[in-house]
């Protein structure tokens, strides 16, 4: 199979990888992709020539991988790769029609997001090597990590924030954080706008850190780098990457058996009030969803949730009938 997968392509494939190269201005990461799958293609036809393939034969070929086992997002990402050939050869070689046009992967089941218990959530923020600091840096990610789980803000959305809004010629802010009124009004995936309450703790937290950031800003610095709400060690608005490294650092710190992204404290930030309010919409609007099924995979981890506490909590729950 090796050996085959690295055989010459056939000439209409190789014209239409260097037609995406060079007037669609593919990625070389993107192409290779592209001629990985249609290899895939050239081996599973056995010799059957690309223009006398039919919507049949496809749908065989999709059967036949996943049977071998190759996964939805692999066979999708494949079909992709099929369909866009065809697309641009068929009509060049003439074909009747592009033999993938409506032809679907299977469906692929959406991974639940991965969110902390309460308890462990509570041991990351509360970990003696994050609250026992006083410095500016420990001031900055209690903060951070404080505003994630109360507002369960995107990371992107979080580095965006101004600590007042600002309208200047240099900057006019995106998000910003309101503390006289306790929340937080953010420019969301899509283009929407949405305003989450903060929590005391997260507000005290960022005043703690307001009260020091002075000590890490760029004197006399404007525009965006002068009212970014959290900056980094060298006065600029800080990276994401740098939020990443430190949240996996204090995860590590405070013991957690699982790695902690951003994205996990949001998880979790929902999950928790999805738990005690048992309001999807309310959680839809503070997340951003603009679809409701994509919040309704918290009540998923929900689920989770109560069935665990019922397997260890009822008396005959892993007991089997005798």
């Amino acid at each position: 199979m090796t050996e085959r997968m690295s055989a010459p392509l056939p000439e209409p494939v190789s014209q239409w990888l260097r037609h995406l190269e060079l007037n669609r201005r593919y990625s070389p990461h993107t192409l290779s992709a592209y001629q990985r799958d249609l290899q895939q293609l050239i081996v599973i036809a056995d010799g059957k020539p690309l223009d006398q393939l039919v919507n049949g034969n496809i749908r065989h070929f999709l059967a036949r991988l996943h049977g071998q086992g190759h996964g939805p997002r692999s066979l999708a990402r494949m079909l992709a790769a099929w369909r866009g050939f065809f697309k641009w050869w068929a009509p060049l070689s003439g074909m009747p029609a592009n033999p993938a046009a409506d032809v679907r992967a299977p469906k692929a089941s959406r991974a639940l997001p991965k969110a902390l218990s309460v308890d462990q959530t509570q041991a990351l923020l509360e970990a003696p090597v994050l609250v026992a600091q006083q410095d500016p840096i420990s001031l900055r990610d209690r903060a951070i990590f404080e505003l994630f789980y109360s507002s369960g803000l995107r990371l992107s959305e979080l580095v965006s924030l101004d600590f007042e809004y600002t309208q200047t010629k240099a900057h006019t802010s995106a998000s910003w954080v309101n503390l006289p009124d306790h929340d937080v009004h953010v420019l969301g995936k899509g283009g929407k706008r949405r305003s989450v309450p903060i929590g005391a703790q997260a507000l005290n937290a960022i005043h703690q850190w307001l009260g020091v950031r002075q000590q890490l800003a760029l004197p006399g610095a404007t525009g965006s780098d002068g009212v970014a709400l959290f900056i980094g060690a060298r006065g600029r608005r800080i990276s994401p990457r740098v939020i990443q490294a430190q949240l996996a650092k204090l995860a590590i710190l405070a013991g957690l058996p699982t790695h902690v992204h951003p994205h996990v404290l949001r998880h979790s930030f929902a999950s928790h009030v999805l738990q005690s309010a048992q309001d999807l919409r309310a959680v839809q609007e503070m997340l951003g969803h603009a679809n409701i099924s994509t919040t309704q995979l918290y009540t998923k981890l929900d689920f989770q949730h109560l069935a665990k506490a019922y397997d260890s909590a009822h008396p005959r729950a892993g007991r089997k009938s005798e």
